[in-house]
């Protein structure tokens, strides 16, 4: 028999009341309450009735989660952590792929909207903005992105970067980026050239303009490191350096932003930025809810990211975690 909220309450001891605004998200309870009382119902096997909660409130428990490309390693990764968050509180996540496009983009939040998604979540295709949709909407992207609601800081986790590479004696860095359409990549390149300082230089490069110089050109001109904007432009880069026979981090020095899952598999192990997903996909959940129920959007914020220091920049075996302020 699938326990009832009662039960709950009457094995953590509160009322009726503070379990139902727990599991919903409503109400204030704390976060360390909200946690136990959580965990409780997980021990206990309870199981929401959506039939009952739709007939209750009018809704249907779906939220709609919409991805930019599920191919990049980073969304399934964040899917799993929207996916945690509503199970946490008996909703249920429809997903969508927009596959780089605004025209794809544009029908999966339609087509969610019809399907009955109560609000959405949407990571959007570069230099997109939310069209008006009649449901409460959490976007996921950079702190400069108007309209954002919350998202890694890009712009600090940059900053880590370079701040790594300069106490490990680099002076003169490539930044690699994809496409300056990104306001993703343009914040995390923002926070490097920010971070240069003293003797520092730094040349940024987009690779939708122009290709990357050869491996042995670099070294001529004087690179002793390559910053790449995301894991997906590091990994190829350190597979042609190594091809062309450059030892790394002997010879040039290579980091990656988003900590994929492959990053740390490679040989050797690339130093990237982590993001902290289940916090992300928590708040933009948390505004959804706030919405659904009324009450203003919370204001947008961004959320620390962590440096994963491997082997492409340090060739000892130590791996460090440096986490920004």
């Amino acid at each position: 028999m699938n326990p009832k909220l009662e039960d709950i309450a009457r094995a953590m001891g509160v009322s009726t009341a503070t379990v139902s605004n727990a599991l919903s998200g409503k109400g204030r309870v704390s976060e360390a309450l909200k946690d136990r009382i959580r965990q409780e119902a997980t021990r206990l096997g309870y199981v929401p009735s959506v039939q009952a909660r739709a007939l209750r409130t009018g809704r249907s428990g779906v939220i709609g989660l919409v991805l930019p490309d599920i191919a990049n390693p980073l969304f399934p990764a964040l899917a799993q952590s929207v996916e945690a968050a509503a199970q946490a509180r008996g909703l249920g996540v429809l997903i969508a792929d927009s596959r780089g496009t605004r025209e794809a983009q544009a029908q999966a939040l339609q087509r969610l909207v019809r399907q009955g998604a109560d609000g959405l979540v949407v990571v959007p295709r570069r230099g997109t903005q939310m069209p008006p949709l009649g449901v409460p909407v959490a976007m996921i992207d950079a702190a400069s992105t108007p309209g954002n609601t919350i998202c890694a800081d890009h712009r600090q986790g940059g900053a880590l970067i370079v701040e790594h590479l300069r106490l490990r004696g680099h002076r003169k860095i490539l930044i690699v980026g994809q496409s300056s359409a990104s306001r993703v990549q343009t914040d995390r390149v923002a926070g490097m050239t920010e971070a240069l300082s003293g003797d520092m230089t730094g040349r940024v490069l987009w690779l939708e303009d122009a290709p990357l110089p050869a491996p042995y050109d670099l070294l001529a001109d004087g690179f002793t490191a390559l910053a790449a904007t995301s894991d997906l432009i590091a990994l190829p880069l350190l597979t042609r350096l190594q091809a062309a026979g450059l030892r790394v981090p002997r010879d040039i020095a290579v980091t990656g932003f988003d900590n994929h899952a492959f990053s740390a598999l490679v040989a050797p192990g690339l130093t990237t930025v982590a993001q902290d997903l289940p916090a992300i996909a928590e708040g933009a959940l948390e505004s959804v809810l706030a919405q659904l129920d009324a009450h203003p959007a919370p204001p947008p914020r961004t959320v620390p990211v962590e440096l994963l220091v491997r082997g492409t920049t340090t060739s000892t075996n130590q791996t460090d975690k440096e986490t920004c302020p």
